[in-house]
């Protein structure tokens, strides 16, 4: 097993640095946000009219 050393340097970040951060993760989280809609979107202009005539048939349950 591996021991960290204890005596390691922690780094302090400027104001700044926060700032560029945070707005780097909300950056990544609309990216993703906007992703996830797109894909939701896909699907269901893919599926959306193939899936009720699925369900009616029984293929995807007894619906």
């Amino acid at each position: 097993m591996i021991v960290a050393d204890k005596n390691l340097e922690m780094v302090t970040l400027t104001e700044r640095q926060k700032k560029a951060r945070r707005s780097r993760s909300i950056a990544i989280g609309v990216a993703l946000a906007a992703l996830v809609i797109i894909f939701y979107v896909a699907t269901i202009a893919r599926f959306g009219h193939h899936g009720a005539s699925l369900i009616g048939s029984g293929l995807l349950g007894s619906g």
